[in-house]
């Protein structure tokens, strides 16, 4: 766990691996789609997502700098809370970081079939909005072959990876160029029905439904596999506001390039909602006779979700082999390659995840991200959660980086992640929930085959999370028609009922995490129980001591709680 001075990633390399998986699929379709959905306001949607994406990340930050573990965003829940709220949201993170890996060959077939050739032509179904059987069988080799890419070394993921970001970060800055060149109508951001032609709420559902939220879940890359870098503590919150403010600066150029672009005659026939590219970029640079653009993009849709499914299968391989190690997976997932280094059991039930995701579901790059934008939502949420558990029950932990003024940050975050699963639209976040919830059953299952006696003990702490996703799956179907619900809960008052609820369920969360540290159920820790903590790099004061191995730090330094937080 001590890795400062080991040799890894780079930090360069970890911000190419961010920034790589930031500019994914996501560009080539989020202007497009969020441009359709919140009109120009669609701008908005960019920041107010960069925002909240930058939150989550803060969190994680503090989190992932002091416990450096490869795929670490699967294990926050076991060290918080114990194995069963870890085994949860550890299946929400896999989840999320696997359905990537097919999604991103979906794009890249989605936009072969803007190719001039007849072949191409049949792989998407223009009238339907879907790929035909043979695009979901271009999309299955794809899949396949950027797997492949993973399957030797991270060092290898690292070196490929630099070579591609650098590579893709081009395409999408001459895109900006050529579309502004070619002619920008300013009158498209006043004109059909004016900025925010669909009104605010629709601004609100662009950002988890149109790819923003999608787009910027990079961040994650940096997370899981920061514990790999050569300084974790430093590397990871540095790579995580580098790739994320430039990720910021270059999605809002391709928003604004994309809206000043369309033809202002195609506005006219039928709104933002007529503007319905299968395939964004290409499509536009077709109207606009820019075909030297079209070629580019068209080569770009390969690179960039190439690009990016080397974080992917490299994190939810990590996923997986931390899951494993908490005992709810195999134990044969947690080997490793003892020359390459990597996960390759791991690997394989990725490979099997995302060739039965990509059949049964992958019918088109907008109706998936939807969906797995919405199980990312509920895979932040034990982020700033952990911050607030670790703030208490472990003083001593060395926090390379602390987010300030967490006693607030932590609370306000959490909220933002519930609006975000609400702005999800109802039937999306209903099924992103029964999914999370599969996870529920399959412990009770694994603790009675171990003899677990104490099952209502082990279950405890995640009684939480079980019911603040069933009150949101509520709310989402009560809720106001803006965003898919029956509409018995008008618009502002279901939004503040999610805003303030989930202030609650934060405080409950982190009593419930409390309660298991003094139970003893997320066992010893990795950091404080084998490495001495060293005063320079804690907040506790100026001693430095060795904890012993199987002592559980819960609390203030006598191992207590105060008393008005055990309550």
């Amino acid at each position: 766990m001590s890795a400062g001075n080991r040799k890894g990633i780079s930090l360069f390399a970890l911000v190419m691996i961010g920034i790589g998986s930031i500019f994914g699929s996501g560009w080539l379709f989020g202007a497009g789609s969020a441009a359709q959905v919140a009109g120009p306001a669609a701008i908005v949607a960019w920041v107010l997502g960069a925002v909240f994406m930058g939150l989550i990340a803060m969190s994680y930050a503090e989190v992932g700098a002091a416990y450096p573990i490869p795929g670490g965003m699967a294990r926050y829940g076991h060290l918080s809370h114990g194995p069963v709220l870890g085994f949860l949201t550890g299946w929400a993170v896999w989840l999320a970081v696997g359905a990537l890996i097919p999604i991103e060959s979906i794009a890249a077939t989605q936009y072969m079939s803007s190719w001039n050739l007849g072949w191409a032509h049949a792989l998407f179904d223009d009238g339907a909005h879907r790929l035909t059987f043979a695009g979901q069988g271009v999309a299955l080799v794809l899949t396949v072959a950027l797997w492949l890419v993973c399957f030797w070394s991270v060092q290898f993921l690292a070196r490929v990876n630099i070579a591609l970001t650098l590579f893709k970060f081009v395409i999408p800055l001459l895109t900006v160029a050529a579309l502004i060149a070619s002619g920008f109508h300013t009158g498209n951001f006043s004109s059909a029905g004016g900025f925010a032609p669909y009104g605010w709420s629709a601004v609100l559902t662009a950002i988890t439904t149109s790819g923003v939220v999608f787009a910027f879940n990079g961040f994650q890359a940096v997370v899981n596999l920061g514990g790999s870098a050569k300084n974790p503590g430093k590397a990871i919150p540095r790579a995580l506001l580098l790739a994320l403010g430039l990720g910021l600066v270059i999605y809002l150029a391709l928003q604004v390039a994309f809206i000043g672009a369309v033809p202002p005659d195609q506005l006219a026939a039928g709104g933002w909602h007529g503007v319905n590219f299968h395939s964004p970029f290409a499509d536009l640079a077709k109207v606009l006779m820019l075909h030297w653009v079209v070629t580019m993009l068209q080569f770009g849709a390969f690179v960039s979700p190439a690009g990016s499914n080397i974080a992917n299968v490299a994190s939810s391989a990590y996923m997986v082999q931390n899951l494993a190690e908490t005992g709810f997976f195999p134990k044969k997932l947690t080997q490793v390659h003892p020359v390459y280094g990597t996960a390759r059991p791991a690997m394989w039930l990725n490979l099997a995840f995302s060739v039965v995701l990509l059949l049964a579901v992958g019918h088109s790059w907008n109706a998936l991200a939807a969906v797995v934008s919405a199980v990312m939502v509920i895979s932040y949420l034990i982020g700033p959660i952990a911050v607030g558990v670790f703030r208490i029950t472990k003083p001593d932990l060395p926090r390379p980086f602390r987010l300030p003024f967490a006693g607030v940050l932590c609370p306000l975050t959490f909220a933002c992640a519930a609006l975000a699963l609400y702005w999800s639209k109802w039937p999306n976040t209903g099924l992103c929930v029964a999914l999370t919830l599969i996870a529920v059953p399959i412990a009770v299952l694994v603790l009675m085959r171990r003899g677990e006696r104490d099952l209502r003990g082990q279950l405890a702490p995640a009684w939480w999370m079980v019911g603040f996703l069933g009150w949101m799956a509520l709310l989402s179907a009560l809720g106001s028609k803006d965003f898919g619900g029956s509409g018995l809960l008008p618009n502002g008052v279901d939004m503040a009922m999610v805003a303030v609820s989930a202030v609650g369920f934060y405080y409950l969360a982190v009593a419930a995490g409390l309660r298991a540290h003094r139970r003893g159920l997320p066992g010893p820790d990795p950091v404080l129980n084998a490495a001495p903590v060293a005063a320079a790099a804690t907040d506790a004061g100026p001693s430095t001591r060795l904890v012993p191995v199987g002592h559980v730090t819960t609390g203030a330094r006598d191992g207590s709680f105060p008393a008005d937080i055990d309550a």
